[in-house]
């Protein structure tokens, strides 16, 4: 810079000098204007003269190219233009814009530019500030990669999950988790700042830049948590803030390190969400749980600063007394109830009410239900406590044997089903028993669903009543009087009665008899006199050949019918035949008889004559 400052005074300097010569030969001796001169814009220098000082001019200026990066200097600025000097006959000029990530640009300052063009249209020569810092910015960024170095860059806007810096005239991602080491909410907070980063990913391929600040914090802080941890201890209570909040906890900044709440530790009473405890950026003490140096990881309590509540439990509560409390949580097998502030008692479903069927809590109670129950079980050095609810009213089997007596009518309500019988419930709290066997006098059933269903209404009477242990034996079929005893009266075995066979299985058959009732015909008793054995709806007679009234079984059959007629008739044949072939036979002997007496009285003519 100082030579061409030289070059361009000694040039001065000539033209000063020609100037004053020239001057004072004028002053001799003024030559008249040539206006043919003026037309063919001569300027009076000689060919040689002209060359000569275009040379000492051109000397002074610096040789630039388009598409050459050069160095300039800012000599002036506004809030549009940024005017550079850059050794040239005529000076660059860059919008303000191009250097918006450098705010504190003033005059004097050395910047970069790209030569895009050496004279535009109207001569003006076109520069770029941006396409300079560009030209070498890939380069520039590998570099700070490979050594770790910090840069400086300008963070442009907002994007989804982060932020848009300048670096090098690259644009650079920034994720919002790389923004700081606590979690930052409103990102807009650093849009038109410059910060600090470190270049952490390159894709050369994409030329995607990712950058951190968060990565210049950390290196600070890890220094700091060294020294944390290395004071830490077991007990010790600690003011921190609130940094985030999650479903299972708390995490508190404790100046540079951070430690977890879980959601159990922050109170002694139910918690739903740490919300309910704490905010963000709120300061609280904690005390320290447990720690691990090697993982940096330390477990915090809010709840171990303040005093047990168990510990605050009145002593006059005992077993057998009454408490009221609220319903915090409900599972399939109970729900707890808070008698105080962390103090809690369960009741079991099956303390819930003196019905013994299968429910759940949720059929009794729901969360936020003011409750009254008792205290049924209280340890307060394991801190638990089991309270009922049904044990306030009145136990329905208390004077049962009055209310139930033996062979009394009751109706009932079917409850369930099991593979022996059909479970029905008298009233709350009162359940019986009709066994399978005791439903139906005439229906086989094979299961209890055949007979009825869930919520039918039913006639019982009682059969058994065993107090001590809670069970009620019911009959459903000894309301009415057993049909058998008449049926046997009926179907004795040798009767002959008409049926139609509803079922064929196996060539053997079901037969509706009289009555409703139907009989088994076994295979060998299904055949016809025609020799076909009997299909489904035939209608013919059938002959009982054995009745079973414990059993409900009636065997019938219709050879036996068929077969006894032939039989009579057969006997009637052969009777008949017998007295023919007597009769032909008693014939048959006096014939043979008569004949030996003609016989002797011809011989004894024929031996006269002879004589």
């Amino acid at each position: 810079m100082a030579e061409e400052t030289k070059n361009e005074e000694v040039v001065a300097q000539e033209v000063e000098t020609t100037t004053t010569s020239k001057t004072k030969k004028e002053e001799v001796k003024a030559p008249e204007f040539n206006w043919d001169d003026f037309e063919k814009e001569s300027d009076g220098y000689s060919k040689d003269e002209r060359k000569k000082y275009t040379d000492l001019y051109d000397d002074t200026l610096n040789q630039i190219n388009e598409g050459e990066v050069i160095n300039g200097t800012v000599i002036s600025l506004n809030k549009k233009e940024v005017v550079i000097n850059i050794g040239y006959k005529s000076e660059g000029v860059v919008s303000r814009n191009e250097f918006r990530y450098n705010e504190d640009l003033k005059i004097g300052d050395p910047v970069e530019l790209l030569i895009e063009t050496m004279e535009d249209k109207s001569g003006q020569l076109i520069v770029s500030h941006k396409k300079a810092r560009m030209h070498s910015a890939w380069d520039r960024v590998n570099e700070v990669l490979e050594t770790g170095e910090i840069i400086t860059g300008f963070v442009k806007c907002r994007t989804k999950g982060g932020l848009i810096a300048d670096v090098f005239g690259i644009e650079a991602f920034l994720p919002g988790s790389q923004i700081d080491v606590k979690p930052i909410r409103d990102y807009d907070q650093f849009v038109g700042k410059n910060m600090e980063f470190k270049v952490v990913k390159i894709n050369p391929e994409f030329k995607n830049v990712v950058v951190s600040h968060k990565a210049l914090i950390e290196a600070e802080l890890e220094e700091q948590k060294k020294q944390i941890m290395s004071g830490l201890e077991k007990g010790q209570v600690l003011e921190g803030i609130v940094k985030n909040i999650t479903s299972y906890g708390v995490f508190i900044d404790l100046g540079g390190v951070d430690g977890l709440i879980h959601i159990t530790d922050l109170s002694w009473g139910r918690v739903n969400h740490p919300e309910e405890i704490v905010t963000l950026d709120e300061k609280i003490n904690v005390v320290i749980l447990d720690f691990d140096d090697d993982k940096k990881r330390i477990a915090l309590g809010l709840k171990q600063l303040q005093s047990h509540p168990w510990d605050a439990l009145s002593a006059d509560v005992n077993v057998g007394d009454k408490v009221k409390g609220k319903v915090v949580v409900l599972a399939d097998y109970g729900a707890f109830i808070e008698i105080a502030p962390g103090v809690e008692g369960l009741i079991h479903v099956s303390e819930m009410s003196w019905s013994q069927h299968l429910r759940t809590a949720n059929d009794f109670l729901k969360i936020g239900d003011e409750v009254e129950a008792q205290v049924l079980t209280l340890d307060r050095d394991e801190r638990k406590m089991s309270l009922g609810i049904k044990q306030l009213m009145p136990d329905p089997w208390e004077g049962i044997e009055s209310k139930y007596e033996i062979n009394s009518k009751h109706t009932a309500v079917v409850k369930n089903f099991t593979n022996f019988g059909v479970f029905v419930e008298l009233e709350e709290g009162i359940d019986g028993l009709i066994h399978i066997s005791d439903l139906s006098w005439e229906k086989k059933i094979k299961h209890p669903s055949e007979f009825c269903a869930v919520g039918d209404k039913m006639e019982v009477t009682v059969l058994e009543l065993d107090k001590e242990n809670r069970r009620l034996s019911l009959g459903h079929k000894q309301l009415e009087e057993n049909p058998w005893d008449t049926y046997e009266t009926i179907f004795t075995e040798g009767s002959e009665h008409e049926g139609t066979v509803v079922k064929v299985k196996d060539k053997s058959g079901i037969v509706s008899l009289p009555y409703g009732i139907e009989g088994f015909c076994p295979v060998k008793h299904m055949a016809q006199e025609n020799g076909e054995n009997l299909k489904t709806d035939d209608k013919v007679m059938f002959k009982i050949i054995e009745f079973n009234k414990d059993a409900k079984k009636i065997i019938v059959s219709h050879a036996a019918i068929w077969g006894e007629v032939a039989e009579t008739k057969k006997k009637e044949t052969a009777a008949s035949t017998n007295k023919a072939v007597k009769n032909l036979n008693d014939s048959s002997e006096k014939t043979t008889l008569g004949d030996l007496d003609a016989l002797a009285e011809l011989k004894e003519k024929m031996d006269n004559k002879g004589k």
